[in-house]
């Protein structure tokens, strides 16, 4: 795996904002944007999710950014949250690092959704995990952009009856996962989160997926 990262400051409107950038290795196939919740941080769900995809995927051919929220507070500021997101999507498409794929846990899930929607010409792929619906109003609009949604059954601080109700307000091509015994933080089924993220990576950008982190 590789563990080359950069951390950098994002413009945005607002001031900036802070992230950690994992380059991809020639050739470039694309890029991910990895935010988390309302309490920001770049690790990510599932025991460092986001952190890991940012070692395994470069060598893929796919940079990963890891972005923090400039505001952590709850409940999480829509328009705030939703410029931070833009801003970084904007400097992907800066760096050439081709078409981009967002992915958000819990408040994070609502703001790549409504990220995606501002920048459609530069994203290819949205996955919201453990989402709230506070902020997906116009989720119907991102199609065709596909739309993935994960969420825990044991999940007690958003229940899965929130990515239910987005799911069943989005268009496709979208699919949503249930994983049995998963909290909001889907730790207990990190391996097949894993699973679920490649191939989702793969059928979105059209090339193999990664291995599983170990």
């Amino acid at each position: 795996m590789s563990t080359d990262e950069t951390p950098i400051a994002i413009p945005t409107p607002h001031g900036p904002g802070q992230a950690i950038w994992h380059p991809a290795h020639e050739p470039s196939r694309g890029a991910l944007l990895c935010v988390g919740g309302f309490d920001g941080g770049f690790t990510g769900p599932a025991n460092g999710l986001y952190a890991d995809l940012g070692a395994a995927l470069p060598a893929r051919g796919i940079g990963v950014l890891r972005l923090d929220f400039r505001v952590k507070r709850s409940p999480g500021p829509i328009d705030e949250g939703t410029s931070d997101v833009v801003a970084g999507v904007d400097w992907l498409s800066g760096e050439g690092a081709g078409p981009v794929l967002l992915i958000g846990h819990s408040y994070g899930g609502a703001i790549v959704l409504r990220a995606g929607l501002r920048r459609k010409e530069s994203i290819c792929g949205v996955a919201a995990l453990s989402t709230q619906t506070a902020g997906v109003e116009c989720v119907a609009e991102l199609a065709p952009i596909p739309l993935l949604l994960v969420h825990g059954v044991d999940d007690t601080r958003l229940p899965p009856r929130l990515s239910q109700f987005v799911y069943q307000e989005a268009a496709e091509p979208k699919s949503l996962h249930l994983l049995e015994e998963a909290t909001h933080s889907l730790r207990q089924k990190r391996d097949e989160l894993w699973s679920i993220l490649s191939d989702w990576i793969e059928t979105t950008l059209g090339a193999p997926a990664t291995d599983a982190a170990n």
